[in-house]
C-alpha cells in the first residue's frame, strides 16, 4: 500500500513519504496523500462513522493519518480490551488535540501525563470519594437536586418543551455541590453560563475548521470557530477563579466544603513545608475543576437526554419501566440499593448508554513506549483511538447491535446480566474518573423521573417520527426537540 516519492518532491517531503513507508510495514494503513493524509477520504462531520468503516477493510488495527499527524486506530472488543487492560501501561498516556493542548497547557486531570496526572487523578479521586462519590452522601445529594428537577418540570405542565436546560442543571448541580461545596439555582447566571460556554465548546470541537487547525495549526488564524472556542474557553477560567476567590475569602481550613478547599488546604500544607517542584498550583487546581465540571456535566446529562428521549420513542419500554417501578417501589423515593430489584430499570439504563454511545472514539490516547501488539510494532509516542462504537455496536457481541433492546442486558429469567463488551466508561488506567458517580446519577434520576412523569413526543408528531440522528460534538448529543413530561402522580 506504499506509493513512490514523485521527483519533485523535496527532500523534506522525500523523508516523510519514507517514514510513511516503514511505518506501513508495521500497521496497515488507509493510502495517505502528502500533507494532507487521509483527510480526503475522511468525513470529519461524523469521523467515527468513517474510522468504522476503515475497520472492516483494514481491520482492528490500522493507520490513518490527519494531516501529517499518524493516527493508530483500535477496533472491537478483543483488540480494545487488550490495549486498553492488558497493556494499559503501554497505551496508558493521554494525546490532547491541538486546541486542547491550547488550553490546557499539560495541566489538570483530564490532558495530562505523568506524574502530573497521577497526582491530580489520586487526589481527584480521593477527594470526591470524601466527599460522597459513590456514598449515601452523594445519594442523598442527588435525591435533593431530584426534587428539585420534578418541581422545575412539574411548572411546564405537560407542554411540549426542551428540557435541556434543567437536565443539566440538575447534573451539573451535583458535581458542583462535591467541587465549590455547594449547588447553584437554575436561573443563576454564573451558573447556566458556564454550562452553555461548555455545550458550546464541546460542538465547536467536531466543527471541520477546529478539526482541520488541530492538524494544521499553523492556518488557525483563519478559523472564526477557533477564536470563538478560545474566547469560551478563558470566560470560564475567568468565571472559575472569581469563584475561587469568593471561596478563598471564605476558606476554613478545619471546614473544607469541597475539592476547591481540599486543594487549597493540600497546597497550603506544601508551601508551607517547602516543598519543591509541587503540582498543587494554580494552573492543576483551575484546569482539574474545568475539567471535572465538563465531565461532571455533559455526558451524564446526555445520556439521561437519550433515555427520556428513547422513553418517547419506545411507549411500551416505558410502560415496562413504570410497572416495575411501580410494583417494586410504589410512591417512596428510590435508593441506590433498589438497583438489584429493579433489573428491568437496570437494563434500559445500560441499553441507553451503549445504544447512545455518545463518546464514540473515547478520547485520544497515546504510547509511552514502543508496543509489539497483535503482531504490528506501533511506536513510542504515536497517537491511538480506541474505537469504542465498535465495541458498543460489535455485531459479534450484541444481538441487535442497532436497536434498542434492553434484552441485551437480561438473561432469560428477566434477571439483570453484566456484559464485558459494554465499555461506555472506556477501559484500563484512563477510564472515566466518576463512573461511580455516573452509573448512581443515571439510575437516581431515571427511575426518579419515570416514577414522576410520563414522557410523550410534541403534539402532532408520532414515535415513527421521531428524529434520533445525533447532534455530533465532543460527545453524541441528542437532536433539538421538544418532550411532553406529564406529571402521573
Amino acid at each position: 500500500m506504499c506509493f513512490s516519492t514523485p521527483p519533485r518532491l523535496s527532500h523534506c517531503w522525500g523523508l516523510w513519504l519514507s517514514c510513511c513507508s516503514s511505518c506501513a510495514q508495521d500497521v496497515r494503513k488507509a493510502r495517505p496523500l502528502p500533507l494532507l493524509g487521509n483527510l480526503l477520504q475522511l468525513d470529519l462531520k461524523n469521523l467515527s462513522h468513517t474510522l468504522l468503516m476503515f475497520s472492516k477493510k483494514y481491520g482492528s488495527v490500522f493507520t490513518v493519518y490527519f494531516g501529517p499527524r499518524r493516527v493508530v486506530v483500535l477496533a472491537g472488543y478483543q483488540t480494545i480490551k487488550e490495549a486498553l487492560v492488558n497493556y494499559g501501561e503501554e497505551f496508558g498516556e493521554r494525546d490532547a488535540d491541538q486546541i486542547l493542548q491550547d488550553v490546557s497547557q499539560g495541566h489538570g486531570v483530564l490532558w495530562s501525563n505523568g506524574d502530573s496526572w497521577k497526582e491530580m487523578r489520586r487526589f481527584a479521586l480521593t477527594t470526591l470519594r470524601d466527599y460522597g462519590m459513590g456514598k449515601r452522601a452523594c445519594e442523598d445529594k442527588i435525591t435533593e437536586e431530584c426534587r428539585y428537577l420534578i418541581e422545575e418540570l412539574k411548572r411546564l405542565k405537560g407542554q411540549a418543551s426542551n428540557i435541556t436546560k434543567p437536565i443539566h442543571s440538575a447534573v451539573s448541580n451535583i458535581i458542583c455541590s462535591m467541587v465549590y461545596g455547594s449547588r447553584f439555582e437554575y436561573d443563576d447566571p454564573e451558573f447556566t453560563s458556564m454550562i452553555e460556554r461548555t455545550n458550546q465548546n464541546n460542538l465547536l470541537l467536531a466543527s471541520r475548521s477546529i478539526q482541520l487547525y488541530n492538524m494544521f495549526p499553523w492556518i488557525g488564524v483563519l478559523f472564526a470557530n477557533k477564536r470563538k472556542f478560545d474566547k469560551l474557553a478563558d470566560a470560564n477560567k475567568r468565571q472559575n477563579l472569581k469563584i475561587f476567590g469568593r471561596l478563598t475569602e471564605t476558606h476554613d481550613p478545619q471546614m473544607c466544603r469541597g475539592f476547591v478547599d481540599a486543594f487549597l488546604v493540600r497546597k497550603q500544607h506544601l508551601e508551607e513545608s517547602k516543598m519543591t517542584n509541587s503540582h498543587f498550583h494554580e494552573q492543576n487546581l483551575l484546569m482539574t475543576v474545568i475539567h471535572l465540571f465538563a465531565a461532571g456535566t455533559d455526558t451524564t446529562a446526555t445520556t439521561l437526554r437519550w433515555a427520556l428521549l428513547f422513553m418517547a420513542k419506545y411507549p411500551q419500554i416505558q410502560d415496562q419501566v413504570q410497572e416495575e417501578l411501580s410494583r417494586v417501589i410504589g410512591s417512596r423515593q428510590v435508593q441506590v440499593e433498589d438497583r438489584k430489584d429493579l433489573p428491568f430499570v437496570n437494563a434500559v439504563i445500560h441499553e441507553t448508554q451503549r445504544l447512545a454511545n455518545i463518546l464514540p472514539m473515547a478520547l485520544p490516547h497515546r504510547t509511552s513506549r514502543d508496543v509489539h501488539f497483535q503482531g504490528y510494532v506501533i511506536k513510542e509516542g504515536t497517537t491511538v483511538f480506541p474505537l469504542l462504537t465498535s465495541v458498543l455496536h460489535d455485531e459479534s457481541e450484541w444481538a441487535r447491535p442497532h436497536a434498542f433492546l434492553p434484552a441485551h442486558f437480561l438473561d432469560k429469567d428477566g434477571q439483570f446480566v453484566k456484559r464485558d463488551a459494554f465499555m461506555a466508561f472506556s477501559a484500563g488506567r484512563r477510564a472515566c474518573l466518576g463512573e461511580r458517580l455516573a452509573r448512581m446519577e443515571l439510575f437516581l434520576f431515571f427511575s426518579t423521573l419515570l416514577q414522576h412523569f410520563r414522557f410523550t413526543p410534541a403534539p402532532g408528531l408520532t414515535e415513527d417520527e421521531m428524529d434520533l440522528s445525533p447532534c455530533v460534538g465532543l460527545t453524541l448529543c441528542p437532536p433539538a426537540h421538544k418532550l411532553c413530561a406529564v406529571p402521573c402522580m
